[in-house]
């Protein structure tokens, strides 16, 4: 078993030459922004011009849109109550999507400007809000539009990003040091189910890959939705890769599974995960020592 060393976190606010959050975010997003004409931020890796007419999988121009900003309570217990920020459209085709429409579609939503998102969610973190969770969709699809919101936050906030963890070298290299935690799904244990279930090509791959590198930049929350009729190949081999290479990283085993957006079009995924499913994927967590938060 490899195990791996994680390091010290950054304090929060300061990147890890001491340039302050918001600053290195402003300092970043005009360079976000030309990157739109040849778009690389996830592993789809298209490269439309997005400032023109050109649209990748994700269909996404150069508009972000936000489809929901409200405080939320149904994230994971150290992160609530969240001010989430939900921005349309996303480079996966999930088809058990659970926001269907607006995460598919980036034209959904509203325009919001970066300088009013920020003022509401630095308002709403006056009123008690625990962490600024951005979310979608995919955030990472609109890093012009986060980078930008972000240089206009209090750096002693506590920002969250909700990933599908799909990016790219090029994301990474925009959103280094920005975040104190990052809560990345690892929704397939092959890449047949992934191509399958969301049209993914060489998912595993890029999830580890942006999983490890996560891992040693900032608190790690390792989602997973247990589908059913997919403990066997999905979560165990996800449970076994983080005992494996993350030894001791928070692991979220969602078990809540809702037959939601075009799931019926797949035979297994028309109800709900069984009683005796969850019991075995929690039987497969306590076997393979992860460390679950709720």
């Amino acid at each position: 078993m490899a195990v791996r060393t994680l390091p010290v976190r950054r304090q929060r606010g300061l990147d890890w030459v001491g340039q302050s959050r918001a600053a290195l975010a402003g300092a970043r997003a005009g360079a976000a922004r030309e990157a739109l004409r040849e778009c690389r931020f996830c592993a789809h890796d298209c490269r439309v011009n997005r400032l023109g007419s050109d649209l990748g999988i994700c269909r996404a121009g150069a508009e972000t849109r936000v489809f929901s900003a409200q405080v939320d309570l149904a994230d994971e217990l150290e992160l609530i109550p969240a001010f989430a920020v939900a921005l349309s459209g996303c480079d996966l085709r999930c088809a058990f999507c659970i926001s269907g429409g607006p995460s598919w579609n980036p034209g959904l939503g509203e325009l919001i400007s970066p300088t009013g998102l920020a003022a509401q969610a630095t308002a709403e973190l006056a009123r008690g809000a625990k962490t600024i969770l951005f979310e979608g969709g995919e955030p990472t699809i609109h890093l012009p539009y986060l980078l930008d919101v972000v240089s206009q936050l209090p750096d002693s906030a506590r920002l969250v990003l909700k990933t599908n963890a799909y990016g790219s070298s090029v994301s990474r290299a925009l959103l280094h040091g920005l975040f104190d935690v990052w809560c990345a799904d690892y929704k397939f244990g092959n890449d047949a189910c992934a191509d399958r279930l969301a049209r993914i090509p060489n998912y595993t791959q890029v999830v580890r890959e942006n999983l490890v590198w996560a891992a040693c930049q900032s608190d790690l929350i390792v989602r997973h939705l247990l589908m059913p009729g997919h403990i066997a190949c999905c979560w165990q081999p996800v449970a076994a890769w983080l005992a494996a290479e993350l030894p001791g990283v928070k692991v979220s085993l969602r078990t809540g599974f809702w037959p939601a957006w075009q799931s019926r079009r797949h035979v297994e995924l028309t109800g709900p995960a069984t009683a005796a499913e969850v019991r075995r994927a929690e039987a497969l967590a306590k076997e393979f020592q992860l460390n679950l938060v709720h």
